[in-house]
C-alpha cells in the first residue's frame, strides 16, 4: 500500500538558498505533526526531518551551499541529494521522505523512507578488530563512521566514557549555570547504537600501545590485539602546581564527574576565582553570574582570547563579561591558595589577595599521549598525522593530540576543537575501513556567553589584520582574520545563516570581498 502523500507547497515558491518547513500530521489519528525540510534541488525536491539529528537545530534556518544543508547551531552538514551525513557534530544521516511535484504542487508523506544505504556497504571484514582509544567526541564519532562505512568486523571502544559518550561542551555553557543537570547532558550516540552496531566496550584506560605490535594494554588488565586503532584521547588538564591546589572547592572542569563536584561547591557560594581566560574559564564565569555569584578571572596576558581573535574582539569579552558583573585581574598570575580545609583566598604573583569560596581553573591541556610507545611524539606531546589521520602503520590519531596538515596555507597545527576531533575521526575511520580520505574540513567552534553564540571558523596564527562588519559593542557582526591576502578565519555573532555559507565556501581561498559577497547573499 503505497503511503499517502499530502500537498504542503508550491514547487515555485522554494528556495535555492535555504530550505522550507513545513509540517505533516501522522497517519494514526493521534499521531504528533511531523516537521519536514523541503529542500529544492534542480528541478526535483528532497524531503528530510527538519531538524539535526544532533541537537534539534532548525535545518530551515541554516542554508544551502555547494549542494548541501547547513544547521545553523553547530555547522552540521547533510548532502542535499540523498541527506547523507558530509560534516559532524551529527553522527547520522538524515530522516528521508517520499517527495513529488504534481502539476507545480509538492507533495509529501509523512511515512519515513528506511535507510539501506548502510547495508549495502557491507565489506567482508569479520576477522579484523578496530580499536578505538578514547571515548570522547571523536571515539563516538568514529564508530559511527566505521559502520557507516560498511565495516562489518570487530569494533572495541576503550576508555573512561565508553559506556556512554557524551557531549562535554554543554559542561562549561549549560550545567554549571543549573540550565542542564550533568545527567542530563545528551550522549553523543542513541541509546541503542552500541547494541544494535555489536560495538564491544571497555571502560578502562589504555596503560600501554605498541604500535610495531598493534597491541593495546588497558588499566583493568585487558588486552587488545589490533588490526588498525584510532587514538583520540583528547587531552589531560595541566594541573595546578600551586602551593594549595589540594584544598577543597578547587577544581578543574573536564568531565561529568567534576561537574558534580563543583555544583556541590557552588551551595552556599558567594565568591567565585576563576584562574585562566580561557573558553571553558570564561564560559564558567559566565554561567555563574547567572547564580550570582561574584566571579573574578585571574589571567596572564593584556586581553582574553587574543590569540585566537586579536585584541579588538578580545576586548569586546572583556567588556562583555565586565556589564555582567565579572572583574578581571589581567596580566596577574596565581602564586598561592590558602584556607583551612577549604580553599578561602587566593593570592596573586603581585601580593594581592582575592577572597574566595570556589576556585575552577581553566588553564588548558596537554596531550594525552603518554601511553604511546615506540613514536615519536612532537615537544608537546601531540602525535604528527598526515592529511588521512595517519601516524604510523595500522595507527590514526585524532582531535586535541593531532598534530595534523592544514589544507589552506600549508602548515600544520593542533587545534582543541570539539568538531575538528570529530572531523579527523571520521576521516580516520573511513580509512581504516579501507576508503581514502583527507581532512579537507574547515576548523569550526562555538563559544556560549550570556545567551550569546559567537563562531568561529577556520583558523590563522598572527592575522595580517582584522576586518570588521557591524557592531562589535552590541555583538552584532561578522569579522574576517586576514592572511596573505585571503579569509584565514571568521568570528561571528548573530550571523547563523551566513556562517553557514562560510563554512562550506572556505573550503576553497577566499579574498575579502568574495567572503562578504557570500556573507551577504
Amino acid at each position: 500500500m503505497s503511503p499517502t502523500l499530502h500537498k504542503v507547497a508550491r514547487f515555485a515558491d522554494l528556495s535555492a538558498e535555504r530550505g522550507t518547513r513545513v509540517c505533516v500530521k501522522g497517519a494514526d489519528a493521534n499521531a504528533k505533526e511531523i516537521p519536514i525540510l523541503l529542500v529544492r534541488d534542480g528541478e526535483n525536491v528532497r524531503a528530510y526531518t527538519a531538524e539535526c539529528p544532533h541537537a534539534g537545530g532548525p535545518l530551515d534556518e541554516g542554508a544551502i551551499c555547494n549542494g548541501r544543508i547547513v544547521c545553523p547551531w553547530h555547522k552540521g552538514t547533510f548532502e542535499v541529494r540523498d541527506g547523507s551525513l558530509v560534516e559532524p557534530p551529527p553522527l547520522k544521516a538524515l530522516t528521508r521522505y517520499e517527495a513529488t511535484i504534481r502539476d507545480g504542487d509538492v507533495y509529501v508523506s509523512a511515512q519515513a523512507i528506511e535507510n539501506s544505504g548502510e547495508a549495502s556497504k557491507k565489506q567482508a571484514n569479520a576477522n579484523r578488530t578496530m580499536l578505538i582509544v578514547g571515548a570522547g567526541a571523536a571515539g563516538a564519532a568514529a564508530c559511527s563512521a566505521l559502520r557507516e562505512a560498511g565495516f562489518d568486523g570487530r569494533i572495541v571502544l576503550a576508555g573512561d566514557d565508553a559506556r556512554e559518550p557524551y557531549d562535554r561542551t554543554s559542561l562549561s555553557k549549560f550545567t554549571l549555570a543549573g540550565d542542564m543537570p550533568p545527567d542530563d547532558v545528551p550522549p553523543l550516540l542513541d541509546d541503542d547504537f552500541f547494541a544494535t552496531h555489536d560495538i564491544e566496550r571497555i571502560e578502562s584506560q589504555a596503560v600501554h600501545l605498541d604500535p610495531l605490535k598493534k597491541q593495546a594494554e588497558f588499566a583493568s588488565g585487558q588486552q587488545i590485539d589490533y588490526d588498525a586503532a584510532l587514538v583520540c584521547t583528547g587531552g589531560i588538564p595541566k594541573p595546578l602546581d600551586i602551593p594549595g591546589a589540594n584544598l577543597a572547592h578547587v577544581h578543574l572542569l573536564r568531565t561529568r564527574e567534576d561537574a558534580r563536584a563543583i555544583l556541590a561547591s557552588l551551595e552556599g557560594c558567594r565568591r567565585a576565582v576563576i584562574v585562566g581566560a580561557s573558553f571553558i574559564g570564561l564560559e564558567a564565569a559566565s554561567c555563574l553570574r547567572k547564580r550570582d555569584i561574584d566571579v573574578t578571572v585571574v589571567a596572564p596576558g593584556k586581553v582574553p582570547f587574543a590569540k585566537q581573535f586579536g585584541e579588538r574582539i578580545g576586548e569586546m569579552f572583556r567588556k562583555l563579561h565586565e556589564k555582567n558583573g565579572v572583574t578581571f585581574h589581567m596580566n596577574a598570575r596565581v602564586s598561592a591558595f590558602k584556607g583551612g580545609d577549604a580553599v578561602s583566598e587566593v593570592i596573586l604573583d603581585s601580593g594581592e589577595s582575592l577572597a574566595a569560596d570556589v576556585v575552577i581553573a581553566g588553564t588548558g591541556v596537554a596531550p594525552a599521549t603518554s601511553f604511546l610507545s615506540g613514536l615519536a611524539l612532537a615537544d608537546d606531546g601531540a602525535v604528527d598525522v598526515d592529511t588521512a589521520m595517519l601516524a604510523a602503520p595500522g595507527l590514526y590519531a585524532a582531535g586535541d593530540i593531532a598534530r595534523f596538515p592544514l589544507p589552506h596555507p600549508d602548515q600544520r597545527v593542533r587545534i582543541e576543537h570539539w568538531r575538528v576531533a570529530q572531523q579527523h575521526a571520521r576521516v580516520a575511520a573511513y580509512n581504516m575501513a579501507g576508503g581514502a580520505r583527507e581532512y579537507v574540513g574547515v576548523p569550526y567552534f562555538w563559544t556560549y556567553h550570556y545567551e550569546k553564540t559567537f563562531d568561529y571558523l577556520g583558523h590563522v596564527d598572527a592575522p595580517d589584520s582584522i576586518d570588521i562588519d557591524g557592531d562589535l559593542d552590541a555583538q552584532h557582526f561578522i569579522a574576517y582574520l586576514m592572511k596573505d591576502g585571503r579569509v584565514g578565519a571568521v568570528v561571528a555573532c548573530e550571523h547563523d545563516a551566513a556562517v553557514c555559507r562560510l563554512a562550506e565556501a572556505m573550503r576553497e581561498p577566499l579574498t575579502l570581498d568574495d567572503a562578504r559577497r557570500i556573507a551577504n547573499a
